[in-house]
C-alpha cells in the first residue's frame, strides 16, 4: 500500500542492504531513462505509466506520471494511455479464459473428482 511519497527516499536505505544488486538496478534504471534511445523519453514514460497501472505500483505511478508531465505528455495522452492499458489488461484476462476453457475440456476427459459434500 502506498503510504507516503517520502517513502521513495528509503530506496537508498534499502539498497544499502544489497549494494551490488542496488548498483545494478540503478545502472539499469539509468539506461532505461536515457534521452538518446530510439524510443523517445516521453513514450518511455507513457510505457512506464502503463506498466505501473498494471502492476499497481503507486510509487512507480508517482515517479513516472511526474516524469511524463516533465517530458511533455498531455493529460489527454495520459488518459488514453490508461484506457489502452485497461483494454490490453482485459485482453490478457480473455487470453487466460481461453486457456481455462481448454483446460476445462481436458480435465473433462479425466475421471471425475470425488465429491466432498
Amino acid at each position: 500500500m502506498y503510504q507516503h511519497p517520502d517513502d521513495l527516499h528509503r530506496a537508498r536505505s534499502v539498497g544499502n542492504g544489497a549494494p551490488a544488486e542496488f548498483a545494478a538496478w540503478l545502472a539499469f534504471q539509468q539506461a532505461v531513462d536515457r534521452e538518446d534511445g530510439a524510443v523517445p523519453r516521453r513514450y518511455r514514460e507513457l510505457i512506464s505509466v502503463a506498466v505501473a497501472l498494471v502492476t499497481q505500483c503507486s510509487y512507480c505511478l508517482d515517479v513516472h506520471t511526474a516524469a511524463a508531465r516533465r517530458h511533455g505528455v498531455t493529460a489527454e495522452e495520459l488518459a488514453e494511455t490508461a484506457f489502452v492499458t485497461a483494454s490490453v489488461r482485459a485482453g490478457g484476462t480473455l487470453a487466460h479464459a481461453l486457456l481455462a476453457d481448454r483446460l476445462y475440456e481436458q480435465h473433462g476427459h479425466a475421471a471425475p473428482a470425488p465429491s466432498h459434500d
